[in-house]
């Protein structure tokens, strides 16, 4: 058996890369590996401050393979975090990314989140949004 040709993971390895794609746009960055890193370190902070309810929501609009990494490690029971202001979103994102390499972690967060709403519907976003505390919904554009 050829493992390559199931369609559900031709599927989901080129819409992972259309995303990581999209986000090199907003980014310009041309490594593969660093595009994941970011959508990673924002997806993870993104999911331990919402509800576990809202955090599924979203997850089950992501693709199969973005909606495995999000979900990695995740432990719902310390779930939302009690860090709830924007410079301890940041620093999170910060801790899962390469310092000096992957940039500043607020320009990540804002294209990553562009990404997002190229992708999942309108009213899970302002779900998600609204779950936000205030100083973090102007990451959303």
């Amino acid at each position: 058996m050829n493992w390559t040709e199931i369609s559900a993971f031709q599927n989901t390895l080129q819409v992972t890369m259309d995303w990581l794609k999209e986000l090199n746009d907003e980014l310009h960055r041309d490594d593969p590996r660093q595009l994941y890193r970011m959508l990673r370190a924002v997806l993870i902070a993104l999911r331990d401050r919402m509800t576990v309810e809202e955090a599924t929501d979203l997850g089950a609009q992501l693709p199969l393979l973005i909606r495995g990494f999000y979900y990695e490690g995740w432990n719902p029971s310390k779930t939302p975090s009690t860090e709830r202001d924007l410079p301890s979103f940041l620093n999170r994102i910060s801790e899962n990314l390469v310092t000096g390499v992957d940039g500043d972690p607020e320009e990540v967060t804002r294209a990553v989140f562009k990404v997002l709403q190229n992708h999942v519907t309108a009213g899970e976003i302002e779900d998600v949004k609204s779950n936000m505390p205030k100083d973090l919904q102007p990451l959303w554009q």
